[in-house]
């Protein structure tokens, strides 16, 4: 901005903005003199402080009061068939708004109201600071619209409380966050200890579980250890037992086995003068059945070489009469041919016989139907016939 345009055209006008300027700072430094410090310790500070939440409890009521009223009459219309319905509907609803946004702004001012009290020290002195500052900036103004005729000074301090506002802003809201997050830190941290402290109870519940089975298993242990100690006792005590009687069994075993070798030293003597007198027996057969061998071996070849010659003999006559047998076959191979061809034809020639004597007699039979040769029809020949039928007839008989 142009540090000229902000001054004024004429003296009149920076004259008559120099005494408005005076009059706010002489009001200013009257307000100062007269405010109090705080309303604490003064005897009619609770009748002030009743008064103002009384005016704002009175126009929540007025509020919610025309609230009701505007929900009522909202009803009443949607309900009723009357002209002019939609209309009226969106007048109420209209208001039914305005009304709501300006509860909401009471119960706001309500509740900021009584979350700062006026009896508190706080707030007074906040209020004589800002009044220290505003009353500052008059008076610097002022005196250089007296001075230059400019009121640069008022825009500089306004931009700079503008600059120290947003920081401030800036400051509440990175407050604002920063709890925010150690809420959400707290909260993070109240499930972590919850989930430590359900772990820790359960690793106590697998401790003491743990020690009562490590208890349980030193009891086992110190019984097992007792049992095993017993029974290797007992299995040494059995074993020294079995090994004695082992023992004991083994000598006796010993004692009977050198009875034993003594009686088989005697035996294996009486065994060997019994073989030494059968061997010597034996030999004797042995000579005595070599000289037989050599007899019956020259008996037997003789008889063997009879039998060969005897089997020589045997062979040639076995020759000739297998020749004069196969004379004697031929024989009686071509006796057999003979007599066959002699059946045969005596057969053929029975045959021929038969067959003439039918065919005679079948020609016959075809003269005398047809009354061919001397089976001519006529007296002769019908007594001929008579015979003939007669002679058949006997013949059939």
């Amino acid at each position: 901005m142009d540090p000229d345009s902000m001054g004024l055209s004429t003296p009149a006008d920076v004259l008559q903005v120099a005494t408005v300027l005076e009059d706010c700072v002489d009001q200013l430094v009257v307000l100062g003199k007269i405010m109090p410090v705080s309303y604490e310790g003064r005897p009619d500070a609770d009748e002030i402080v009743g008064d103002e939440i009384g005016r704002i409890v009175d126009s929540q009521r007025q509020l919610e009061q025309q609230f009701s009223q505007l929900m009522t009459a909202r009803q009443d219309t949607k309900f009723s068939g009357a002209i002019g319905k939609t209309n009226r509907l969106m007048q109420l609803d209209q208001d039914i708004t305005a009304v709501s946004g300006g509860l909401k702004g009471s119960n706001q001012f309500f509740t900021r109201s009584l979350k700062q009290s006026p009896l508190t020290s706080d707030n007074l002195e906040k209020i004589q600071a800002d009044r220290a500052f505003v009353e500052s900036v008059m008076v610097e103004a002022q005196s250089e619209l007296a001075v230059s005729g400019t009121f640069l000074s008022l825009l500089q301090s306004v931009l700079s409380e503008r600059e120290k506002k947003a920081n401030l802003q800036q400051t509440i809201l990175r407050e604002e966050e920063g709890r925010k997050r150690i809420k959400q830190l707290q909260r993070l941290k109240l499930e972590v200890r919850k989930e430590k402290e359900v772990e820790i109870q359960n690793r106590n519940e697998m401790i003491a579980h743990l020690k009562d089975q490590l208890q349980e298993m030193k009891a086992k242990t110190n019984m097992e250890g007792k049992y095993v100690k017993k029974n290797s006792e007992v299995q040494v005590f059995q074993t020294q037992k079995r090994c004695s009687m082992s023992e004991q069994a083994l000598r006796e075993e010993l004692e009977a086995l050198k009875v034993k070798i003594d009686e088989e030293v005697r035996v294996n003597g009486e065994i060997e003068s019994f073989l030494k007198t059968h061997q010597r027996e034996l030999e004797e057969k042995v000579e005595y059945w070599m000289e037989k061998y050599d007899k019956d071996v020259d008996a037997k070849q003789h008889e063997l070489d009879v039998l060969k010659a005897s089997k020589a003999q045997d062979l040639a006559r076995l020759q000739e009469l297998t020749k004069l047998y196969a004379e004697y076959e031929q024989v009686v191979v071509e006796d057999r041919i003979e007599k066959e061809k002699a059946r045969r034809k005596a057969e053929q020639e029975a045959i021929e016989l038969q067959c003439a004597t039918k065919l005679q007699a079948w020609w016959r039979g075809v003269m005398v139907r047809k009354g061919l040769g001397p089976y001519k029809k006529g007296k002769k020949g019908k007594k001929g016939k008579k015979k003939s039928g007669k002679k058949g007839k006997k013949k059939k008989k």
